[in-house]
């Protein structure tokens, strides 16, 4: 990932030309005007995406003020010279139930599923990991008709954000005793599923292009600096440290 910069704003960055099967489907709102119909508010409780959207919007903003690693993102972002506004990059929608949040490159904005995203900590974590994808964006060479720089973003994202030692542990990736030798597969499996979730490809093509360029983007830490481990004090020392890498 250690590529040239270039091309700051990438809010047209990438061609809306052939986006079928890049993920949109999980995104109603992204392509249109969601409406819910009567079988939507009788049976699963839609017709409140106002108040949602609006619950969605103040825990977003306050991640954005108090969680350590959406700090250093957004700083990362504006240290870098990338285009981030909150309130035109950061959206709060109506999503498919098997998500949480996702990244468009087209529009460069991050979405928060608002009806899955419930809780400060979920929000904190998909605007972590969507913010990545954000920087990488921005700060590389990426295009993500590519399923390579899909696959090295996505390796990023969970390296930097997901597999800590008690996640892995519950997922079953790894155990106590061999943590530092299966962390890199709890990574590669959950690089592996994202990939799937936004392109029409196979298991086996996906994780081809996992393990195709693994071992780099895996090394890569920027703009976070360490492996986050979960309820740990490695946030506040992520967010301390972030001078070092210019990103304070």
């Amino acid at each position: 990932m250690a590529e040239p910069k270039e091309n700051k704003d990438q809010t047209t960055s990438q061609s809306s030309e052939n986006y079928e099967g890049w993920g949109f489907d999980l995104f109603p709102e992204r392509r249109g005007t969601y409406k819910p119909n009567l079988k939507n508010i009788l049976f699963q409780g839609r017709g409140n995406e106002n108040l949602e959207r609006v619950k969605c919007e103040r825990k977003v903003a306050s991640c954005l003020n108090k969680s350590p690693l959406v700090k250093i993102m957004m700083g990362a972002l504006r240290r870098s010279g990338c285009d981030i506004n909150p309130s035109r990059h950061i959206a709060c929608e109506l999503c498919d139930t098997s998500v949480h949040g996702g990244y468009d490159p087209i529009m460069n904005q991050v979405v928060i599923c608002q009806n899955t995203a419930v809780s400060k900590g979920t929000i904190q974590g998909v605007l972590t990991h969507e913010l990545i994808h954000m920087f990488d964006n921005c700060t590389r060479k990426l295009d993500f008709r590519n399923i390579e720089h899909l696959a090295c973003t996505e390796i990023r994202a969970a390296n930097l954000t997901h597999c800590g030692l008690v996640s892995s542990i519950l997922e079953g990736h790894s155990s106590i005793f061999n943590f530092r030798k299966k962390h890199q597969d709890c990574v590669k499996h959950k690089a592996v599923i994202s990939v799937l979730a936004v392109r029409n490809v196979t298991y086996e093509q996906a994780k081809e292009a996992v393990e195709k360029v693994f071992d780099r983007c895996y090394a890569d830490l920027e703009p976070i600096g360490r492996r986050i481990r979960g309820k740990s004090v490695d946030f506040e020392l992520a967010y301390a440290e972030a001078f070092l890498m210019g990103y304070d």
